[in-house]
């Protein structure tokens, strides 16, 4: 394993190096948390798909295609449409609006007051996508080194953290363009091709698998449907992907990179998919779906290969760890913290506050992830309670004048008590979760919308105008008056 560990060693030493640099570039508020806003169409495709391609969708995506062959590319399909129709629907408005959250997206749209419940559920998703995506680092470390998940949890998350709180947006974005070429050389030119050559192709696997294993709905049409609520339109309103969104130098530039990314993810979801339907083929009798990733990595792959893989699937995992972790606090400092004390210009101060802030949620996301113990039971929390509370208040948001700041607050705090409720009733994993909670959510806010005043006009001029672009006109301005 010494050639495995010299590959991981320079990975790791070369993430922290990354990370110094970007604390060089990360001057600003706008620069800490959506990197000057400032990237082209490479850099923004580039880290967009590793956000968003992370610890489940590597571990977890090839988990499925163990248990349910290719149809278990659900999943992460799922996330690559959510990201096409964002960046095909939405992306050019929420570049225009030149905001940080989606809770102050929210607030100029209704008049203020739902920032802070919206940031509650945000923080709770963004909390647990950081969870999910440190858990995945136990699979890694336990092929390295056959040590306790828990320490693999605590070295992970540590490099993470360490990174993030350096140099916020601008150390994310450059350690995930690394990220998103060793994880695509990783796992699509070695891991996939290796996988299939073993099985011996698919006429190989055919042979000992049931035919299931080859239909692509498989899975079955009810869990389908609620991939593509969940994890579809959960992708439509994360604070982690808005917030790379923000990042994009244009709207042109924010559609076009997006749209290759999309096309990216599905190519991922499929390949996710074969992989850990080859290693069912291989290895029938596994105790976890979850330990398809190592085992095949550990028998098939020799040393120095394996390496590379294994800092692909680390890349994976760090890449959205940072991003949902850089989300979490900036909701935190924007939607939360601001609640209580006065607002103030940006300064190196604010941006103290923000390292500060990722510092401490980061430890948080750490000593959490030690507890719980499924990869997909996580993200799936994290994203019903995401899509539950906030989706109807959002696309109502963009779509809807008649809504109210009412009706918002009221459909988010119902649709959060609703996915929570037969979330302990009828398990985390079960489908009624968000069912419920979306329909609970459209419901009170349109009935609540309907019965309670109009927003004012001078709000939605507001609206109408920043999202006709004249946030970035008056930046500039302020700029060249500067």
């Amino acid at each position: 394993m010494a050639g495995d560990y010299a590959v991981i060693a320079l990975y790791v030493v070369g993430m922290i190096g990354i990370g110094w640099w970007g604390l060089k570039l990360a001057k600003t508020k706008s620069d800490y948390l959506v990197a000057g806003r400032r990237l082209g169409w490479f850099m923004y495709s580039g880290t967009m798909s590793a956000v968003v391609l992370g610890g489940a969708s590597t571990i977890g995506g090839i988990g499925l295609g163990y248990k349910f062959g290719i149809s278990g590319a659900w999943l992460v399909l799922s996330i690559g449409i959510g990201i096409i129709v964002l960046h095909a629907a939405f992306a050019r408005r929420l570049v225009k609006l030149r905001v940080y959250t989606v809770g102050e997206m929210l607030d100029l749209r209704y008049g203020g007051s739902t920032s802070t419940i919206s940031g509650v559920v945000m923080w709770g998703y963004t909390l647990m996508l950081t969870v999910t995506s440190t858990l995945a680092f136990s699979a890694v470390v336990k092929v390295l080194f056959d040590v306790d998940p828990k320490i693999g949890i605590l070295i992970g998350g540590s490099i993470v953290v360490l990174y993030s709180v350096l140099g916020g947006m601008w150390s994310i974005t450059l350690t995930d363009i690394a990220q998103f070429v060793i994880k695509t050389i990783g796992i699509l030119f070695i891991l996939l091709p290796v996988a299939l050559t073993k099985a011996g192709g698919f006429d190989g696997m055919r042979a000992r698998l049931d035919a299931s294993y080859f239909e692509f709905t498989a899975i079955g049409g009810e869990t389908i449907v609620t991939l593509l609520l969940v994890y579809g339109f959960g992708l439509l309103i994360g604070q982690d992907i808005w917030q790379r969104v923000f990042t994009a130098r244009t709207p042109e530039i924010a559609t076009g990179g997006g749209l290759i990314s999309g096309v990216y993810c599905l190519v991922y979801a499929v390949s996710g998919a074969l992989i850990g339907t080859a290693a069912k083929s291989l290895y029938p009798a596994l105790a976890s779906k979850d330990d398809a990733f190592a085992t095949i990595v550990e028998d098939l792959l020799p040393t120095g290969v394996r390496g590379l893989v294994l800092a692909a699937a680390l890349s994976a995992m760090m890449s959205t760890a940072s991003g949902a972790l850089i989300a979490c606090s900036t909701v935190s400092t924007s939607d939360l913290m601001a609640k209580f004390r006065r607002k103030s210009a940006a300064t190196d101060d604010d941006v103290h506050k923000n390292r500060m802030t990722t510092l401490v949620l980061g430890i948080l996301a750490i000593g959490i992830a030690m507890l719980v113990t499924s990869v997909v039971s996580a993200l799936t929390i994290a994203y019903d309670i995401l899509v539950g509370g906030l989706l109807v208040a959002i696309i109502g948001a963009l779509f809807w004048k008649r809504g109210t700041r009412q009706g918002a607050v009221v459909s988010m705090i119902v649709g959060t008590v609703a996915v929570i409720v037969f979330m302990i009733r009828d398990g985390v994993e079960a489908n009624s979760p968000i069912y419920w909670g979306l329909g609970a959510s459209l419901v009170t806010y349109v009935l609540v919308s309907l019965l309670t005043p109009r927003t004012p006009e001078a709000i939605l001029s507001v609206w109408t105008r920043r999202l006709n672009g004249s946030a970035a006109d008056e930046e500039e301005a302020a700029k060249a008056a500067v």
